[in-house]
């Protein structure tokens, strides 16, 4: 038996030992399960180029991606986001459907509540409830019912959904992997809401939630936000939904609201420094990218592959205003010290951004390859 010189031998077995650790380490990191839930409104937008983030990044194992009624209605986000994944060759990533409408909150209500409280900026699916005679538009979004796919300008999919709902997939996603999936949500949050109904130990199986949605005190001139501070979509868009959400036991919360959503801003110029790599990503933004606005649910994926993105947070205690009238659907936010006695998770609201830092790692991976 040759014995060993050392310290030479037992040094470059030491280095080998080490390198092996690294790749593992590496291995690992490249395989952080995530299952994303998200309103896929389309082609191209926010919602698609968020799931486009973690589909791209070596660090992300997506198993799955759930989707509910927001922005648009689910079967035309199921329609848009199996597009989106065939055309940048993400196409094994199943698609599964979900919940069509709000947990209480109907499109009834919320027209009744127009003519009570005032107009919304934003409605969602439920394209243009200012549809009175002689009103005016409060959305560009024409309006169609929950059940109508159109024309798609991409082009129709190939691919299908998986035939099973969204909450048990996430149910059964999650006991697969005990303690070893992050949760994504983007969208109203009615399909989390399910899946915590049906399975009360889902949230303490996860490695915890990032959420888009919420706001506190947007530093803005934007109407949307600086006449009603404390109202989002998301939030507004099912409210019990998201009541349900932050009363269970996660075992992290992270929170992207509008507040830290309104310091982005996707531009013509990351655009066009995206368009000129060949990848298929950067070539579907480039040819369906119609819009430059906030990159909220972007830097909510961001944040999740690079948590030093978020250069300042508050802990707080978070809910929704369930009571009737014109702040149905508001964000309420408590400190430890005012909190009520009921059982809240913290929640880790960001608060500041590296922006250069998000911009480069956003406009990389929507330049790369698939498959790095």
């Amino acid at each position: 038996m040759r014995k060993l010189r050392y310290p030479a031998d037992m040094s470059r077995i030491l280095s080998g030992l080490l390198c092996l650790l690294a790749l593992a380490c590496s291995a690992a990191r490249a395989q952080r399960l995530v299952l994303i839930d998200q309103d896929g409104s389309g082609p191209g937008g926010s919602n698609q180029m968020a799931m486009m983030v973690l589909l791209q990044s070596p660090q992300v194992k997506v198993l799955g991606i759930t989707m509910v009624s927001g922005n648009a209605w689910e079967p035309e986000e199921v329609a848009h986001t199996l597009r989106m994944l065939e055309i940048t060759h993400h196409a094994d990533v199943p698609v599964v459907p979900g919940a069509i409408f709000p947990l209480l909150r109907t499109e009834a209500d919320s027209l009744a509540d127009k003519a009570r409280n005032g107009t919304q900026p934003w409605y969602g699916a439920w394209g243009d409830l200012a549809r009175t005679p002689g009103a005016q538009s409060t959305s560009a979004q024409p309006y169609h019912g929950p059940y109508v796919v159109p024309k798609l300008e991409e082009g129709d999919p190939t691919t299908k959904p998986l035939d099973e709902d969204a909450a048990h997939f996430l149910i059964r996603q999650v006991h697969a992997h005990p303690h070893q999936v992050t949760i994504y949500a983007a969208g109203p949050l009615t399909n989390i809401a399910l899946a915590l109904t049906i399975d009360p130990h889902f949230a303490e199986l996860t490695q915890g939630i990032y959420i888009m949605g919420g706001a506190l005190a947007p530093v803005t001139d934007d109407p949307e936000f600086a006449t009603h501070p404390r109202h989002e979509f998301n939030f507004w868009f099912d409210p019990e939904a998201v009541h349900i959400t932050l009363r269970a036991p996660w075992p992290r919360i992270d929170l992207t609201t509008v507040d830290i959503s309104v310091k982005t801003r996707f531009t013509k110029e990351m655009l066009a420094e995206i368009a000129q790599s060949n990848s298929p990503s950067a070539q579907y933004l480039a040819k369906y990218t119609h819009e430059f606005y906030y990159l909220w649910d972007e830097l909510e994926s961001a944040t999740l592959l690079d948590p030093k993105i978020i250069t300042k947070e508050r802990e707080l205690y978070v809910d929704v205003d369930l009571n009737p009238g014109p702040n149905y659907g508001d964000t309420l936010t408590w400190t430890k010290a005012n909190k009520p006695e009921r059982f809240m998770p913290v929640v880790h609201v960001q608060d500041d951004l590296d922006a250069p830092r998000f911009y480069k790692l956003f406009v990389e991976l929507m330049k790369a390859q698939p498959g790095r």
